[in-house]
């Protein structure tokens, strides 16, 4: 079997997944994009996929969620993990030499107040993770990479500064993806189902209230909503979101049928174990 994961080795999502008990059963697939991630998944080139969905300083993986909205995929789990941030640089860089920083973007803004005290002068880059970030700074003097200690270690490259995220509660949620819905979950929970909508009516007045309501009115409580563009023009918008309980439950599967009622389009990506 086969797991995907957004590469290459050393990224945070490639620690979640060694952190996952059944990782020694799995080939470990490295994918370039998160969209590619996801992708493979859709297409059959690998059994499950963990890709992140969520951040506690920076919020909403964008590319999760256009991915999660745009291919059949399902969300079959979720798991949480502390993210620490370190600077890591070429092994004869010091961080008076820093010209530039590298890393995925996500990174760079949740270590924002750093990089403006610290390394004001320097040019921000992007990167596909930060693990790429951490091999292209073991080949390029001047070059800093925010990612992880095990990057710096499996590439070369020596450690700068230590905890640079702007908050040390700082942590990443991930998703696990199949091809398939799990079966309704079983045990004592607690449950959660996530749902994406989107479509007719969305420019009246009251509309996403109304699609809201269906909702509170069943005592079906919200722990997570977002909207992304459904790149259709402005003023339309795609909405996920995530609700306590699973499908399985009475109360969340006659909101989720009200929902119908309001939408052009309504997907239930999954109804998984609360991490």
């Amino acid at each position: 079997m086969r797991a995907g994961y957004l590469g290459p080795p050393g990224t945070y999502t490639h620690e979640a997944l060694l952190a996952w008990p059944a990782a020694t059963d799995y080939q470990l697939v490295s994918l370039p994009t998160v969209h590619d991630a996801v992708r493979a998944v859709a297409d059959g080139e690998v059994d499950r996929a963990l890709v992140p969905i969520e951040n506690a300083i920076e919020g909403a993986v964008g590319a999760t969620l256009d991915a999660l909205a745009t291919l059949e995929v399902a969300i079959a789990g979720e798991s949480v993990m502390t993210i620490s941030h370190s600077l890591v640089a070429h092994p004869l860089d010091t961080l008076e030499g820093i010209e530039r920083v590298v890393s995925h973007p996500q990174a760079i803004a949740q270590c924002a107040r750093f990089l403006r005290e610290v390394l004001p002068g320097a040019e921000l880059l992007p990167a596909s993770s930060t693990a790429e970030a951490v091999r292209t700074a073991a080949t390029d003097p001047g070059t800093a990479a925010i990612g992880t200690l095990a990057a710096a270690e499996l590439y070369g490259c020596h450690v700068l500064r230590e905890a640079i995220e702007d908050d040390p509660g700082n942590a990443t949620r991930f998703v696990w993806l199949t091809l398939t819905a799990a079966p309704v979950p079983q045990g004592e929970g607690p449950f959660k189902t996530s749902i994406v909508w989107w479509g007719a009516g969305d420019e009246a007045p009251g509309w996403l209230v109304r699609c809201l309501l269906e909702f509170s009115s069943r005592d079906v409580n919200l722990t997570r909503i977002e909207s992304r563009p459904r790149r259709s023009g402005l003023g339309h918008y795609r909405f996920f979101a995530d609700v306590e309980g699973h499908t399985g439950e009475r109360h969340v599967a006659e909101a989720v049928d009200g929902l119908r009622g309001h939408a052009e389009s309504v997907r239930v990506l999954g109804s998984y174990a609360v991490a």
